[in-house]
């Protein structure tokens, strides 16, 4: 490796990419087309830098395995950072395995960071926990080391282990700090604002507030019975009853926890759970039908009493009631949160981290946009999808259950 080729390679270590464009914006060998690439995806040029890695790992020759499969890992990276999860992982997977048979362990253990994170985005957190504890951070240069740490942090944050998250962030901002690259410590920075950012509301007595996450974490182990909005699951100490796939009865559980201690009448419970705004007989023995069944399901949770004008829900053992409710609500509360965190998606990315349709996620961007809260860019393949992020918006901390699928 010449001179030029060697000091670019040290100014992208250090994160000064205008550095390493100075030494090798001119050559088209491989290594200079691989460099200019990695280069190009730190200054935020996403499409240029993955023509330009693709165009080095042609390259290539033969007998140069471990450079092309740098040239995948960071092809990888670039598709995670622009949401392309459709990326075939297996391509990565074959490019860690050839990294580590050649004894490039400090890139191999890059490759499964990439995906580790890919992981955690798509909600697969058990698959990207058990990975990240098969990685050893020990001996990864501070750079790599920070990024472990905001992946262990990313998966804590999801766990709602808030001092788990606030360890591992502590532990990422001194390998930033050693790495001595502001990008990196920005990005810290960043992770850690989700901390004291608001992630719900707390809905309760007829009040309501806003949440940290350290206090939803609270909640749900103080033995409050909680109807989750966020996830449509009702909660309290050692148990939970998942009602995603039952909206209806999420809907009463709901509408009665936000009126404990009291009573809610038959006509508002209609109105919410079936959308009827003039009931009749038939109505009314529909709500018969589906408290009976809300009861069937919360036994041993609570109690769905009938009153003079409708019901009321009381817990059995619990304390109180409360409901944890989204920061922002709506029919598509959970495409925005993804959308929020200031990346440009694509629908189908989207739909893979819904677990919805992409016609699902389609009509939801198209409504989105009709309201004026998001925007496309491009055509085609190429079309993307992003919002400015809302103030105190938790992004995709506690979202809500996916939408449902066509």
């Amino acid at each position: 490796m010449d001179s030029l080729i060697t000091a670019a390679a040290r100014a992208l270590a250090s994160g000064d990419a205008l550095g390493a464009l100075k030494r090798v914006a001119l050559r088209d060998d491989a290594p200079a087309l691989a460099l200019r690439g990695i280069a190009m995806a730190q200054l935020g040029d996403l499409v240029r830098a993955k023509a330009l890695l693709k165009s080095a790992a042609r390259a290539f020759g033969p007998r140069e395995a471990v450079a092309r499969a740098r040239c995948v890992v960071a092809e990888a990276e670039i598709a995670l950072v622009s949401r392309d999860l459709i990326w075939p992982p297996k391509v990565l997977e074959s490019a860690r395995r050839v990294l580590e048979a050649h004894d490039d362990r400090v890139n191999a253990a890059h490759a499964g960071n990439v995906a580790i994170r890919r992981l955690v985005l798509i909600g697969r957190l058990d698959e990207a926990e058990r990975a990240l504890a098969a990685l050893d951070p020990a001996p990864l240069p501070p750079a790599l080391r920070t990024a472990h740490e905001l992946v262990a942090a990313g998966i804590a944050v999801r766990r709602l282990q808030t001092q788990a998250a606030r360890a591992a962030l502590d532990r990422a901002r001194l390998s930033a700090r050693a790495a001595a690259i502001p990008a990196l410590t920005a990005e810290v920075e960043t992770a850690a604002l989700v901390l004291d950012t608001p992630a719900a509301r707390l809905i309760s007595h007829g009040q309501e507030r806003p949440l940290l996450l350290a206090e939803v974490e609270a909640l749900l182990s103080s033995g409050t019975l909680v109807v989750d909005a966020c996830r449509h699951v009702v909660w309290t100490a050692g148990a939970a009853v998942p009602l995603a796939t039952r909206p209806v009865l999420f809907a009463l559980a709901r509408t009665l926890a936000e009126a404990w201690p009291g009573d809610v009448a038959r006509g508002t419970l209609i109105a919410r759970a079936f959308r009827g705004k003039h009931p009749d007989e038939s109505h009314r023995a529909r709500l018969r039908v589906e408290i009976g069944r809300l009861r069937a399901e919360l036994r041993g949770l609570a109690e769905v009493a009938a009153t003079k004008r409708g019901f009321a829900l009381s817990p059995r053992g619990a304390p109180e009631i409360a409901v944890l409710a989204p920061i922002v609500e709506g029919a598509h509360g959970a495409v925005l949160a993804f959308l929020a965190d200031g990346e440009a998606w694509s629908s189908s990315a989207l739909a893979i981290a819904l677990a919805a349709s992409p016609r699902t996620v389609q009509r939801a961007l198209d409504s989105l946009a009709g309201e004026g809260k998001v925007q496309s860019l491009g055509r085609g393949r190429a079309r993307r999808w992003m919002s400015p992020p809302l103030p105190g918006f938790p992004t995709i901390l506690l979202l809500p259950g996916p939408l449902p699928s066509d």
